[in-house]
């Protein structure tokens, strides 16, 4: 399975928006609840996030490759999950 990380801030509402869809997804899918996701918030992290190329709050990499920055829609998370289990 490849690596899932999502970088957030806490009070994003587009965040909290990502967890409930992701969630959502995982309960929909339970092929999907085996998809461990690194949360990592970026202003408590800064040092590990500064090292990626994204300017816009939630992203996601899967396994080191930008998949999606910015407001999300229930619709986009799905595909994300399952790009980490081919």
């Amino acid at each position: 399975m490849k690596s899932v990380k999502l970088f957030y801030l806490h009070g994003c509402p587009y965040c909290k928006r990502a967890l409930q869809y992701i969630a959502e997804a995982q309960a929909a899918h339970p092929e999907l609840a085996a998809v461990e996701i690194e949360m990592i918030e970026e202003s408590e992290h800064p040092d590990v996030a500064g090292r990626y190329d994204y300017y816009y709050v939630p992203t996601f990499y899967v396994d080191g490759v930008k998949v999606h920055e910015g407001g999300i829609t229930p619709d986009k998370v799905e595909p994300i999950l399952r790009k980490a289990l081919e």
